[in-house]
């Protein structure tokens, strides 16, 4: 099939009923860019014999070395059927499908949800061999969540033929099993909800058939995309219906399922009707069977006649000179793409199952719109225009990411063919001598004059000029990745820019106006200029990388709300600081980094109070990506970076063993401090929080931030205070997130404490404020009687604000967020004010001017107060944790289960895959030892196996940092300097020789003189 023009595209746009946006998702290495790459060959694209090896969509060069995609990218594809109507007349239906392949590595599952967000529909592909993946379940979850609807896609089918080596019975079964596992998984996203909303008796009976996938209903395609073919079972009750002389809808429900047909009579019979027969099920007899004899003759057992009967009975065509070929691909694939084509099957399911931008949008953007912040401000003509799709009515677009794209490659830079009169080569001639003149202005610091051209150049002299001259560096455009809702977009409008924190109850914040300076279609490696686009489309959007950072909303009247909160993202886990090899190149990095926080969704760039430049990344591999593109696009300098940076916690348990105690007329974790002599008197006491209460305190941490508003009146959440110990605390309230109410909470809370054995009771009504950043999972209670502040959750405010009251919040919230062991954050831990007294000495000073006067004294010693009595429990340290999913077949586990002990990860399960070699194995992994993990695994299991890694949140290591032998056993058994590592020790070491503080070590033992012998 030729190209498509590119006008053939721009008119298939102005009919919404015409156009299907979709997403392809899957886990890592299932198939993804392959599929794509059969859809772009059907467009004359690529070349039919190249697809599954070009990967045309992954156009980094990195993401071709790795075999691997990493970001996503959009692509325009022509489509046309021949329609059938009632009448016995034929029309012919013709279809834009805007496409988006999205990477499958958990790194950057953040790509997933941009995507995922601009689409209607989604093609869910599983690897029949592994099934269903950690990856899998999180894309299925997050179609789930976008309410998009989904196809299934069974690819990889050939490896059940030449891996397996499964009959076809048998490999019916495999895929009926793993087909009831994938729907196991969406029934569990439908159960999880119904559970928790408290529904009534009506909507519990909600029928969720409609969820499922089951191939009758036409959302499952059986596919190879390496050998390019695909079917569904819709296709084959076409090819059947006249020989078996049966109806297409009763095909349709029987070629799926136990149901199996006798010849004799001419029917078709369920598995109670069999009475001992032994009949095979129709979709084994009429199709596995047929593709299993087409691979038997032409790659497993090479039968060069059977080919021919094969070729004869199917009728399709192949050449002699396939038929002769040694490459057992070519005549496999030059079969297969006439007689079950994949882009075919494809394409022509998209085009039934995903409902068109004007359908889709009625039934998703009321529930968008609802749960996003405010939505129940938003304009009647905005609401109405964007759940009707209406091109007439206001323009609405949500920007899901920033795509960077080098200024050379967008179509009003790229060369035009060259003239007959080499006037165009003049004219570049020029530019390229005014664009190094002013550059050489510019450096030596005067102004730019242009010259006045005199004489003329010949042709030969001009091209030599143009090859040698030298022009300005080449640069990095950014444009939006947007989804038009509603309304036609146009060249030069002038639109409202919503950003991620912007709140329809206060609409004069987070807003700004920008004008659009070009629109795009895109076309993966390509750019196509357009004038306007319509509503219901994918494009590019030039002009908004001053005023959008990652993701906005655009509007081109006022009353719109924010969709851009709504984006779900991984935390970013893994932080490394840089810093230019050439210091006098730091704007070039600053300016580098900035361009990658726009382009980047994941990545967060810090600025540290010490002036250091930090970047957080989701991994790894995420990590080496970024850090290429800013070396080779961004920045274009020689960086270095430092080891990567891992996040620590540090709480305190109680145990039988402790330390002494701080003092001996005070309880453990007690200690009182005295300011301005006695004038100033406060006494604390720290106590380690119940685990059940620090968990719920981690889980609700948007509540504890609305609360807070609430108290305090803000406007909006405050700005996150950027400091070197948090990496993942962000202070948006993300819609989406269930967040608890503050009688909820409040009684919730209330129900945790009063399970707990000690004397936790009225401690809510005493909670003065949450820590670090007023969010985090620690209490200040004020537990003195008068009381000194107020109280956060108290439902009466009895409590007056005392001079005292800052000083002590603010040293709180200084020892939370910088624990006593190496400088990380606290977690678990409950700081009790027993007593609070301010006596002035003479009369004339009031308690305030005397708080004033020593409020930095009072802050000082109380935060070192609060890690003393830390100090006074059993520390702890805890660990930024790795799950990691790994499948690997049965000779290489006592490898994989070696690299696993090495780095201190602990296997928590394993099964084994019913009906494939393979086991898939569940472990925990620590991040500060997962660093080259999975290079480390591949090359001991030659590749077989591959982990992924999700953060899994923190874990206590149930060892004391400062433990010693102590006991007469301990030491027989240890030695007097403990023989065995401590790792908390050495962890908290670690950090502490990383952030400059003291450690305490022997650099020299048993040291001896030494002596010169001579010869």
């Amino acid at each position: 099939m030729p190209p498509i023009s590119a006008e053939k595209l721009r008119d298939l746009q102005s009919d919404p009923g015409c156009v299907r946006n979709i997403c392809i998702l899957a886990h890592v290495d299932h198939g993804k860019t392959s599929l794509s790459d059969c859809l772009l060959a059907s467009n004359g694209i690529i070349s039919q014999k190249m697809a599954g090896k070009v990967r045309y969509l992954d156009s980094r060069e990195d993401e071709q070395i790795r075999g691997i995609t990493m970001e996503s990218s959009a692509i325009s594809l022509y489509f046309k059927i021949l329609q059938h109507n009632q009448d016995g007349s034929k029309d012919l239906k013709e279809h834009l499908i805007n496409l988006i392949d999205s990477p499958g590595h958990i790194d950057f599952s953040s790509e997933v949800s941009t995507a995922s967000r601009l689409c209607d529909g989604a093609l869910v592909l599983v690897d029949a061999v592994e099934g269903v993946c950690s990856q899998t379940v999180t894309v299925l979850h997050q179609a789930y969540l976008e309410h998009i609807k989904p196809v299934l896609v069974i690819n990889k089918i050939d490896r059940l033929v030449t891996e397996l080596r499964l009959a076809p019975a048998e490999a019916y079964v495999h895929m009926s099993k793993l087909l009831e596992k994938v729907n196991a998984v969406v029934g569990s996203f439908f159960a999880s909800e119904r559970m928790e909303e408290d529904v009534d008796s009506a909507k519990e009976e909600m029928d969720d058939e409609h969820l499922y996938f089951a191939p009758e209903q036409n959302n499952v395609i059986f596919a190879s995309a390496i050998d390019g073919w695909g079917f569904t079972v819709q296709q084959f009750a076409v090819i059947y219906e006249q020989k078996l002389g049966m109806k297409r809808s009763v095909l349709e429900k029987v070629l799926w399922g136990d149901y199996y047909y006798d010849a004799k009579n001419k029917k078709v019979l369920t598995q109670k009707s069999l009475k001992g027969r032994n009949l095979k099920p129709i979709f084994v007899q009429f199709v596995l069977e047929t593709i299993w004899a087409v691979y038997d003759c032409t790659v497993v057992n090479r039968d060069t006649e059977k080919a021919e009967k094969i070729v004869k009975t199917l009728n399709v065509k192949v050449l002699p000179r396939d038929m002769r070929s040694k490459d057992t691909k070519t005549l496999l694939t030059t079969i297969f793409s006439q007689w079950l084509p994949l882009s075919t099957s494809v394409l022509l399911t998209v085009v039934s199952q995903v409902p068109s931008p004007t359908s889709a949008q009625h039934d998703r953007i009321p529930a968008i719109l609802d749960s996003a912040p405010g939505g129940d401000l938003i304009s009647s003509e905005l609401r109405t225009a964007m759940v009707n799709c209406d091109a007439a009515g206001p323009v609405s677009a949500f920007v899901s990411k920033m795509i960077a794209v080098p200024e050379h490659e967008l179509p009003k830079n790229k060369r035009q063919p060259a003239t007959s009169d080499g006037e165009d080569i003049r004219e570049r001639v020029r530019k390229a001598r005014e664009a190094a003149s002013k550059a050489q202005a510019e450096a030596e610091g005067r102004d730019y004059a242009p010259a006045v051209e005199t004489g003329t150049m010949s042709l030969a002299d001009m091209m030599s000029e143009l090859e040698t001259e030298s022009g300005p560096p080449k640069k990095e455009a950014l444009i939006g990745f947007a989804r038009l809702y509603s309304g036609t977009l146009s060249v030069g409008d002038e639109l409202y820019v919503l950003g991620p924190k912007f709140n329809a109850l206060y609409p004069d914040k987070h807003i700004s106006k920008c004008t659009i300076t070009d629109l795009y279609l895109l076309m993966g490696r390509d750019l196509l200029s357009l004038d306007t686009v319509p509503c219901g489309n994918v494009v590019g959007i030039g002009g908004l990388d001053s005023a959008v950072l990652k993701s906005a909303t655009l509007f081109s009247v006022k009353g719109g709300v924010n969709l851009a909160g709504v984006n779900l993202a991984s935390a970013p886990i893994v932080r490394v600081a840089l810093e230019p090899v050439h210091p006098s190149q730091l704007p070039q990095l600053e300016h580098g980094l900035k361009l990658l926080n726009q382009a980047d969704p994941c990545v967060q760039v810090i600025l540290q109070e010490t002036g250091e430049w930090v970047i957080l990344t989701a991994g790894e591999l995420h990590l080496e990506r970024c850090l290429k593109d800013l070396r080779e696009r961004f920045a274009k300098i020689d960086i270095q970076s430092s080891k990567p940076i891992v996040p620590y916690r540090e709480s305190i348990v109680s145990q039988t063993e402790m330390g002494l105690l701080n003092s001996a007329d005070l309880p453990r974790g007690t200690v009182a401090v005295a300011v301005a002599g006695t004038q100033v008197k406060v006494r604390i006491n720290v106590r380690p929080l119940p685990s059940a209460v620090t968990e719920f305190l981690e889980t609700n941490k948007s509540a504890v931030q609305a609360i807070r508003m609430r108290k305090s009146g803000d406007a909006e959440p405050a700005e996150p205070i950027e400091t070197v110990v948090e990496f993942d605390d962000n202070d948006e309230l993300v819609s989406g997130v269930v967040v608890l109410g503050f009688d909820e909470f409040r009684l919730q809370l209330a129900k945790l404490f009063a399970a707990e054995k000690d004397n936790w009771a009225d401690v809510v009504d005493k909670i003065a404020v949450f820590g670090p950043k007023y969010v985090g999972p620690n209490l200040l209670i004020d537990g003195t009687s008068a009381g000194f502040c107020k109280r956060l959750l108290a439902k009466t405010d009895d409590f007056a604000r005392t001079p005292v009251q800052d000083s002590i919040v603010n040293a709180f919230q200084l020892a939370t967020a910088s624990g006593p062991l190496c400088a990380e954050p606290m977690q678990g831990v409950a700081v009790f004010v027993e007593e609070v007294s301010v006596i002035p000495d003479d009369d004339d000073t009031s308690a305030g001017e005397l708080v004033s006067r020593y409020s930095g004294q009072i802050i000082t010693s109380t935060r070192d107060a609060i890690r003393q009595g830390f100090l006074g429990w059993s520390p702890r340290i805890l660990l930024a944790m790795y799950s990691v999913d790994i499948q690997a077949p049965t000779e290489v586990l006592g490898r994989v289960y070696s690299v696993i002990a090495q780095r201190r990860g602990r296997v928590v399960s394993e099964e084994m895959k019913e009906g494939t070699p393979f086991f898939s194995i569940h472990a925990v992994l620590p991040v500060a030892e997962s660093f080259g993990f999975s290079e480390d695994i591949r090359k001991r299991s030659s590749g077989a196996a591959s982990p992924q890694l999700i953060f899994a949140g923190f874990e206590m290591l149930d060892e004391d940092p400062f433990w010693i032998p102590s006991t007469e056993e301990e030491l027989e058994e240890l030695g007097e300097f403990a023989e065995r590592e401590n790792i908390a020790k050495k962890y908290v070491d670690g950090v502490r020789r990383r952030k400059g503080l003291f450690i305490e070590e022997k650099l020299v033992k048993n040291a001896e003189k030494q002596r010169t012998l001579k010869k």
